[in-house]
């Protein structure tokens, strides 16, 4: 006999699919992979054939999942197919200066062994992750994908697709980026502003070993992040205003490494760039509102921020894990998984957790993106203060592994 959890949901109206989400990236598939393991049939929708979503050559781009994310990719089975490619973190090193100058001699230093859960995260490359989900959905027998389908038309409870076709849904899940189409024509608005910063992602191969060790060195135009990922190698991070953005990326790449290097330093020994080189404008973008009729917006659809704190990817992981228990347990009470009261508890749950994710983001890089005295005097004292302060560093440390806060059942482990 089939386990009951796993049977489609009854109610008089019949809908095609259960959740239908809009936006094939990480945040959908990771959803769906989490509803489908409690019976609902998903539909997932994107404008990307499959063969172009799953290639597997190396573009430079990577993730920095905290701990709290790995347990959610454990907690649907996509983890253990990642695992022999992901980089611990297991030191982070914060520090403040001008390129070529070195840094400032104050810092902030937290390792992993001053908590007990582990490596506070680890580096996977976009190309393992995305692999991994899409394989997984593949296997998953409750989850039907639409690639290379562009949504054209939506109304509460339906979208309707390039193709013709228009697909049912008790709730449809926009997870389709800042500039979310299903958040467009639900009529939600945003609020946001650009900081005037690019960043330039890409990733550097290095003669010496990086020991888990990730760095993030504030600058007058922005933060530079060296993030550990597999071999002698890095992801690379590195905001700089639009105009200097504009005339690095034009650069080859032996000129692209002397830009870089004063910045960089030394003590990786000789870099040299692997993969392409990305580049993206900086700002700060929140959805009015997280929900409207039959909607529900996850990820950088409902929350843009800064990457000063590499926590874009955690903050969508954990609008699935909460959106997850939100209709696992409406379900389960033999609620309308799409009614306001439901939807509502999610937009509850995570508004404050990601207007304070934003604000802090915000907050920090107007701090130390600017070479004012003053200011540089107080962060670099205040950063000195808090690596001094044991029970102070550990809350931090709690706080980059993703391990504080209202948790949602997939991320406890």
């Amino acid at each position: 006999m089939d386990n009951p959890a796993r049977q489609p949901i009854l109610r008089s109206m019949t809908h095609d699919t259960d959740i239908a989400i809009v936006g094939g990236g990480l945040n959908g598939p990771a959803l769906a992979l989490a509803l489908a393991r409690i019976g609902l049939r998903v539909t997932v929708i994107d404008a990307l054939p499959a063969p172009t979503r799953a290639l597997s050559d190396f573009d430079g781009r990577s993730y920095a999942l905290a701990l709290a994310s790995v347990r959610l990719l454990r907690g649907i089975g996509v983890w253990d197919a990642v695992a022999e490619h992901a980089q611990p973190m297991l030191e982070i090193k914060v520090t403040d200066g001008r390129a070529g100058e070195g840094a400032a001699p104050w810092m902030l230093h937290f390792d992993h062994a001053e908590i007990e859960e582990g490596p506070m995260g680890y580096m996977v490359e976009d190309r393992h992750l995305r692999r991994a989900l899409m394989a997984a959905m593949d296997a998953e027998a409750w989850i039907t994908q639409r690639s290379g389908e562009r949504v054209e038309a939506q109304s509460a409870g339906s979208v309707t697709l390039a193709s013709g076709d228009t697909i049912s849904a008790a709730l449809v899940v926009g997870a389709d980026g800042r500039q979310s189409g299903t958040a467009q024509r639900a009529g939600i608005t945003r609020t946001g502003w650009g900081y005037g910063q690019t960043a330039i992602v890409c990733a550097v191969e290095h003669a010496l070993p990086h020991n888990g060790i990730a760095h993030q060195f504030f600058m007058p135009a922005g933060p530079l992040a060296i993030l550990p990922i597999t071999g002698n190698r890095s992801s690379i991070v590195w905001a700089e205003t639009d105009a200097r953005a504009a005339q690095i990326m034009a650069l080859d790449d032996a000129e692209f490494l002397d830009a870089l290097r004063p910045a960089f330093g030394s003590f990786l020994g000789e870099i040299s760039v692997t993969g392409k080189r990305f580049s993206y404008p900086l700002t700060l973008t929140i959805a009015d509102r997280f929900i409207a009729e039959r909607v529900a917006l996850v990820g950088d659809a409902a929350h843009g921020v800064h990457p000063i704190a590499g926590q874009g990817l955690n903050a969508g992981l954990r609008d699935v894990a909460a959106l997850f228990d939100v209709l696992r347990d409406a379900r389960q009470r033999g609620e309308d998984i799409g009614s306001p009261a439901v939807l509502a508890r999610y937009e509850q749950w995570r508004r404050f957790d990601t207007t304070t994710l934003a604000i802090a983001t915000d907050t920090f890089n107007k701090l130390f993106s600017n070479d004012n005295p003053l200011l540089r005097a107080v962060r670099d004292v205040g950063m000195g203060l808090v690596n001094a302060a044991p029970a102070l560093r550990r809350s931090f440390i709690r706080e980059a592994a993703g391990l504080t806060g209202d948790l949602p059942s997939l991320m406890k482990g």
